[in-house]
């Protein structure tokens, strides 16, 4: 029995061994230092363990540390990002440094990446500082409704390389950061959500401008997605070649991100008072000149 024991023991110090080298032999070295199995499986648990708990780290500063502090959703968002990056940069360099890696010998390692950044890397690096400057002067912001290009919605995350806008129909756009900087960006809610929409309507050249304006202003009047302050207007545009156009303008808060809801349901309210009212909304119209003596001829 005693045999078995010793035989045993001496099978799995000899495989202990026998792992243990394999997991320590230097598979190459960088410099000084040899990278081994080990120090690859050391370095895929340590940066997905440091992943992970960056993004806790930002979850948990977001949701909760800075919720009761006041700032607003894009600020908090910001911070967020900030420090999960921080901890990032600073999480590598000690799993780095931790694995007996000396970082001196990563010079011509950076040489090489910073050339291929130069020749094949360029849109990376531009959405990166492009993201980096967006999180810091803010241009756009977390829960901003904006328009670039030819999408429109609303600011869910920005991160250091694209930014996520949702727009009306539930669809999802990823939007690399540098399309912000570089290009036109119209920010529906940059300094607050009240948003003025301007609905154009023609009448009759019959009817009575005063009467239209006043309509106009009680369909907005009794519109409860019109603000009262600032106060609806309504612009009379110019003598049309069928109608006269007016402009009735109307400050929302709550249809920043829905214009054409409210324009449908003023829409259907300026149409059910006009009929009410007997204001005639015309069609295009055109007369139509017939000579005699050409109708002589072709006859």
């Amino acid at each position: 029995m005693k045999d078995v024991f010793t035989s045993l023991w001496e099978w799995v110090s000899v495989t202990s061994f026998s792992l243990w080298e394999i997991f320590t032999t230097p598979l190459f070295h960088l410099g000084q230092s040899g990278v081994s199995i080990g120090t690859v499986v050391y370095f895929l648990a340590g940066f997905l363990t440091l992943s992970y708990l960056s993004k806790r780290a930002k979850k948990f500063l977001i949701d909760r540390f800075l919720l009761k502090s006041g700032l607003d959703v894009g600020t908090r968002a910001t911070i967020g990002t900030v420090t999960r990056f921080l901890i990032l940069l600073i999480g590598s360099i000690i799993i780095v440094q931790s694995a007996g890696i000396d970082l001196s010998a990563l010079s011509l390692l950076a040489g090489a990446l910073g050339v291929g950044i130069g020749f094949g890397l360029q849109n990376i690096t531009d959405n990166f500082i492009s993201g980096i400057i967006i999180l810091f002067e803010k241009p756009i912001k977390v829960g901003d409704r904006i328009e670039v290009g030819d999408v429109q919605g609303d600011v869910i995350s920005i991160s250091v390389r694209a930014t996520t806008i949702l727009t009306n129909d539930n669809i999802s756009i990823i939007v690399p950061n540098s399309e912000f900087i570089s290009g036109r960006v119209i920010n529906w809610s940059h300094n607050d959500r009240n948003i003025r929409f301007r609905i154009p309507v023609g009448v009759s050249y019959q009817e009575d401008p005063e009467q239209v304006r006043q309509i106009l202003i009680q369909v907005a009047a009794d519109s409860t997605h019109v603000l009262e302050k600032p106060e609806p207007i309504v612009l009379f545009d110019e003598f049309a070649d069928s109608s006269i156009n007016f402009t009735l303008a109307v400050w929302t808060s709550s249809h920043t991100d829905k214009p054409l809801i409210l324009k449908s349901a003023l829409y259907f309210e300026i149409f059910k008072k006009f009929r009410e009212n007997g204001i005639e909304i015309p069609f295009p119209q055109r007369d139509l000149h017939i000579k005699r003596d050409l109708v002589e001829k072709i006859l």
